[in-house]
C-alpha cells in the first residue's frame, strides 16, 4: 500500500497539469481565432469594389453616408454582421449535427436541411404570399424540422440504424428531391423567378439591420439550447447504452440539441439562402485543434464559423472584381474537397 503512494501522486499532478496545459492551449487557440475574426471584419468592411479608407469608416460610424465611402460601409457593415451571424450558426449547427448523429459527414447541406429549408420559403412565397423575413423564418424552421425527420427516418431503415453512410446517402437524395420540387414550384412563377434564383445560391450581400434583428432571437435561441446540450453531447459520444447507464436521458438530450440545430439551420437560411459546407468544414477543423469536448467545441466552431464565412465573402468580392461572386458558391468550391477528404478516411466511420 504504501509503495504504491508516492507513484499516484506524480500521476494524479501530471494528469492535472496535462489538463491545464490542454485548458491554455484551447484558450489561445480560440483568441487566435477571435483575432483572425475581427481582421477579417476589418478587411470585410474596406474591400469591395472600391476600397474605402478609415476616414470612410470613422464618417459611417459617425452617421454619416455622404460620398461613395462612408455610404458603402454603411452598406458593409449589416453585411459583415450577418456573414458573422451565419457562419457562426452553421457552424454550431453542423458540430450538434454530427454529435447527435456520431456521424462525420453531417451537414445542413449534405444532410438535405438547407434544402428543405429552402423549399419551405420558396412554396410560402409562391402560394401563400410571404413578404416579411420573420415570416421567412419561422417557415424555413418548419421545413429544415420536417426534412432533418425524414432524412433520420430513412437513413434509419434496415440493418444497423442509422449508419454515416446511409445518412449522407438519405441526405443526398432527399436534398436531390427536394431541389426538384424547388424548381417545379418556381418555374411557373416568372414574377418570383429571378429572385428566389438569386437567394437560392446564398449570399449575405443583402444583409440588412433590420434582418438582422428580425433573426437574432432565433439565432440566440438556438445557440443557447445548443451549448445546453454540450455535455450531454459529450455522453452521447460513449453510445446511447453507456450514456444512458450514466444517467443521461439520451432521448431528451438529443432532441434538445437537434431542435437547437435545426432552429439555428432554419433562421440562417432564411436570410442568406443555403449555404452548404460550412457546418461540414469547421467542425472538423476545431477538433484538430482543441479535441472533441463539446463545452469547447461549440464555442470554437462558432468563432471559426464566422471567420470562414466572412473570409468567404471578402474573397468572393476579390476573385470576381467589380462583380462579386456568391458566398455559397466559395463555400462549396472550399468545402467539397474537404468532403472527399473526410469520406476517404476510413476511421471516421463514426464519431
Amino acid at each position: 500500500m504504501t509503495a504504491t503512494a508516492p507513484s499516484s501522486a506524480p500521476a494524479t499532478a501530471g494528469t492535472a497539469a496535462t489538463l491545464r496545459r490542454s485548458a491554455r492551449t484551447r484558450t489561445l487557440w480560440l483568441l487566435v481565432t477571435l483575432a483572425v475574426l475581427t481582421a477579417l471584419m476589418a478587411l470585410s468592411v474596406t474591400i469591395g469594389s472600391r476600397e474605402v479608407g478609415a476616414a470612410d469608416i470613422l464618417a459611417a460610424l459617425g452617421g454619416s453616408t455622404d460620398g461613395f465611402g462612408p455610404a458603402a460601409v454603411a452598406t458593409r457593415i449589416p453585411r459583415t454582421l450577418l456573414a458573422i451571424a451565419a457562419g457562426a450558426a452553421l457552424g454550431v449547427s453542423g458540430a450538434v449535427m454530427q454529435g447527435v448523429t456520431r456521424n462525420p459527414l453531417a451537414d445542413p447541406g449534405i444532410l438535405g436541411i438547407n434544402t428543405g429549408a429552402s423549399l419551405a420559403v420558396v412554396i410560402g412565397i409562391a402560394h401563400f404570399g410571404l413578404t416579411a423575413a420573420s415570416s421567412y423564418i419561422w417557415v424555413a424552421i418548419v421545413g429544415a424540422g420536417a426534412t432533418a425527420v425524414l432524412v433520420h427516418t430513412l437513413g434509419s431503415l434496415g440493418r444497423g440504424g442509422a449508419t454515416p453512410l446511409k445518412l449522407a446517402l438519405a441526405g443526398a437524395a432527399t436534398g436531390a428531391a427536394l431541389t426538384s420540387f424547388i424548381s417545379a414550384v418556381v418555374l411557373p412563377r416568372a414574377d418570383i423567378g429571378d429572385s428566389v434564383r438569386s437567394w437560392q445560391i446564398g449570399g449575405v450581400g443583402g444583409g440588412t439591420y433590420a434582418s438582422l434583428q428580425q433573426v437574432a432571437p432565433f439565432l440566440l435561441g438556438g445557440l443557447v439550447l445548443s451549448l445546453l446540450s454540450a455535455r450531454g453531447l459529450n455522453t452521447l459520444a460513449l453510445g446511447d447504452e453507456l450514456a444512458a447507464g450514466l444517467g443521461e436521458r439520451v432521448a431528451v438530450t438529443r432532441a434538445v440539441a437537434a431542435l437547437g440545430a435545426v432552429v439555428l439551420c432554419g433562421a440562417a437560411t432564411a436570410v442568406t439562402g443555403p449555404i452548404g459546407f460550412v457546418g461540414l468544414v469547421v467542425p472538423h477543423a476545431c477538433r484538430l485543434l482543441i479535441g472533441v469536448d463539446h463545452r469547447w467545441l461549440l464555442p470554437f466552431s462558432a468563432v471559426a464559423g464566422a471567420a470562414l464565412l466572412t473570409a468567404a465573402d471578402v474573397l468572393g468580392r476579390i476573385v470576381a472584381r467589380p462583380a462579386e461572386l456568391d458566398v455559397g458558391i466559395v463555400t462549396a468550391l472550399l468545402g467539397a474537397p474537404v468532403f472527399i477528404a473526410i469520406v476517404r478516411r476510413q476511421r471516421l466511420a463514426s464519431l
